[in-house]
């Protein structure tokens, strides 16, 4: 059982970076959590946002306030295996190749407009992903540890972007979307801007390193100590079975119903019209793991169904492949992942 300071100490570390990264980042308070669970849960991020929202510059903040080797990598459609991963270079003097490593090998690597790239580039990049390992050659070199894949993504412009192989999203953690900020908060952002006098709009205050290695150890090491209920594991698979049409969904998992709920279960059926594919059971361990943080984030030492409620969304949401009968309703995976949790049975 996690201690009570062990909690408080937690929160106030992750209160200490919400409050750096607000020297930076105006609001945003969902896309910035979800950036420090990335981080604990050892996972990578996907950020869907129209261009002006700080992506980059969130994505940037939270290496300074970690104080890890960060790198930015601009994918274009030229752009080769070879310049992400590195290559082979032949060196006269020794009259032998060497390895020139690319930028991929950093702490935190910033992948900008993700969905430029081609195929080839996007299949160098799943090896990295999941197996924290790069192959050049005949040699598979290891990832510096921790690795984190920081992605952006413009959901309205699509001339010169590839679609996302759905084997690499599922790569991912979590998708966020970022949003438009309120008005009082664009104004805050509006005054703050950099002075025409600075000469460049990066010019910005270096943020203090708050989380180094030590202490995100200590934050993953609490979190893998909070207390998950049988009942919220099975809930929890629920969802992500529930997501799977061609599936028995919930039969899978043995939960105490009543008439009424198995009523409300039966009903569901229309929900799945929508959805063509569900989730793999990496987005059950996503979740898991996803909840933890969430309860360890507001100071419990157990997970409730809120918090399974709370994370669905960012865990799911680009893991559900819809259907064209949604796409001719206009329905999104939101409000489809809404409605399957509207109808499995909360314990």
């Amino acid at each position: 059982m996690v201690q009570k300071e062990d909690l408080d100490r937690c929160v106030s570390l992750i209160a200490a970076c919400r409050k750096e990264m607000a020297v930076r980042i105006v609001g945003q308070k969902e896309m910035v959590d979800g950036l420090l669970s990335a981080l604990v849960a050892g996972g990578h991020i996907l950020l869907e946002g129209v261009p002006g929202l700080a992506k980059t510059l969130a994505v940037k903040s939270l290496a300074e306030i970690t104080g890890l080797d960060f790198k930015r990598i601009q994918f274009t459609p030229d752009l080769l295996p070879a310049d992400l991963t590195g290559t082979m270079i032949w060196e006269q003097a020794n009259g032998k190749f060497s390895v020139r490593r690319g930028p991929v090998f950093a702490n935190v690597i910033l992948a900008d407009e993700i969905n430029r790239a081609p195929a080839k580039v996007q299949s160098a990049l799943l090896e990295a992903m999941e197996e924290k390992q790069v192959t050049i050659g005949d040699e598979t070199h290891p990832l510096p540890d921790p690795f984190f894949v920081l992605a952006t993504e413009n959901p309205i412009e699509h001339e010169g972007t590839y679609s996302l192989p759905e084997a690499e999203l599922d790569r991912f953690l979590m998708k966020l979307l970022v949003v438009y900020p309120q008005p009082v908060e664009e104004l805050s952002i509006v005054k703050n801007s950099p002075d025409m006098s600075s000469g460049s709009s990066n010019t910005r205050n270096p943020l203090n390193p708050i989380l180094n290695m030590e202490k995100l150890n200590y934050l993953r090491r609490i979190a893998d100590e909070i207390h998950v209920d049988d009942e919220i594991s099975k809930y929890i698979v629920s969802v992500v079975t529930a997501t799977r049409p061609a599936s028995t969904r919930l039969s899978h998992v043995k939960t105490k119903q009543s008439a009424a709920e198995s009523a409300k279960t039966v009903s569901s059926d229309s929900v799945y019209r929508y959805v063509s594919f569900g989730a793999s059971p990496r987005a059950s361990i996503a979740l898991y793991r996803c909840c933890r943080i969430l309860a360890m984030f507001e100071g419990r030492n157990f997970v409730s169904p809120e918090d399974v409620k709370k994370a669905a969304l960012p865990v799911l949401r680009h893991r559900i492949v819809l259907s064209y009968e949604a796409e001719a309703e206009d329905m999104d995976t939101d409000a489809v992942i809404a409605r399957i949790l509207s109808h499995v049975p909360v314990p």
